[in-house]
């Protein structure tokens, strides 16, 4: 099926048409996205520098989360700063698809992923004794393998979908970003089956992994009661970072995406919420609740200290 649309570039209101707004924007937007690269480059730098930390599943699966977060916030930040700066907030057809396909894309990996670490969490604690044999260096590299192509699978339903749908009248968007519902109402036919597939699609597959996560976590926390109380009080903080991981992640997705494909008054704040503080604050909320992770950092902080003082040695 060809498509019939005769956009050749889109124009998005962002958050609000004012000067002053938009300059506040910039700064913030700017800083939040410093932040969130740095901050998970760090810890990737961190565990990949760390050969100990690098060999645990857990902190395998959190050197790819961060990378995630990294890329999440990379596909959606830039573009909205630099409409913040400038003012014009246009983007061209072919642009749009690509920021609607790597968005998806990404987020599909990441929501394997946070399953993949609940899974982690729950051999690590609930079979310790078989931990090291089934949370093997094969079926993380099986279970990243799975992130990938089920990220690619969801991503590409979408925009082989929206690719093909006609806009021919308005280009006009309510919004920040390219997303599925802001455009169906541009479409210039009727979307309403399409915006039920959205729903299946982006929709439950939120539901279905966000009720198996709450399930798992609700497993593991039984568990514990088996435990000594300092067992007890290291599985708790790990958890405890993984839900909150997982409810800032989910909680806003579920929000948007199983909803009837109409506009609701907050829409724009929630998709600002789960674009940028997730990628944001995943990190921090692993590392300020990690020691490992805190002391590791320390010795390759150090590591490049001595290296650069080496290095301002050798010129003298």
């Amino acid at each position: 099926m060809q498509n019939q649309s005769f956009v050749i570039e889109f124009v998005l209101l962002g958050l609000s048409q004012n000067p002053t707004v938009q300059k506040v924007a910039f700064v913030v937007f700017l800083l939040v996205y410093i932040a969130t690269v740095w901050s998970n480059m760090l810890i990737m730098v961190t565990i990949i520098g760390s050969p100990t930390l690098l060999e645990s599943p857990m902190y395998y699966f959190l050197a790819f989360l961060s990378f995630l977060d990294a890329c999440v916030s990379s596909v959606i930040t830039p573009k909205m700063i630099v409409d913040s700066f400038y003012g014009r907030n246009t983007i061209s057809f072919e642009g749009c698809m690509m920021q609607l396909f790597a968005g998806h894309f990404f987020s599909g990996v990441e929501v394997i992923v946070l399953t993949a670490m609940a899974y982690d969490r729950y051999v690590a604690i609930c079979k310790p004794l078989h931990y090291s044999s089934i949370m093997n260096r094969r079926l993380c590299c099986v279970l990243v393998g799975t992130a990938w192509t089920g990220g690619f699978l969801h991503s590409i339903i979408q925009i082989l979908f929206t690719f093909h749908l006609p806009f021919c009248g308005p280009n006009v968007i309510d919004h920040f970003i390219c997303d599925l519902f802001p455009l169906l109402k541009l479409a210039c036919t009727d979307t309403h089956v399409f915006g039920l597939l959205v729903v299946a699609n982006s929709g439950s597959v939120c539901i279905i992994i966000f009720s198996l996560l709450l399930v798992s976590y609700g497993v593991i926390l039984f568990s514990l009661r088996k435990h000594t109380s300092e067992g007890q009080r290291k599985a708790l903080s790990t958890c405890g970072s993984h839900i909150a991981v997982v409810i800032l992640f989910f909680v806003p997705c579920l929000m948007v995406y199983t909803r009837p494909p109409s506009a609701f008054s907050f829409e724009k704040i929630v998709a600002l919420f789960y674009c940028m503080l997730p990628p944001l604050l995943n990190s921090l909320i692993y590392t300020f609740r990690n020691k490992e992770v805190k002391n590791a950092m320390r010795k390759v902080w150090n590591r490049l200290v001595v290296m650069s003082h080496e290095r301002k040695m050798l010129h003298v």
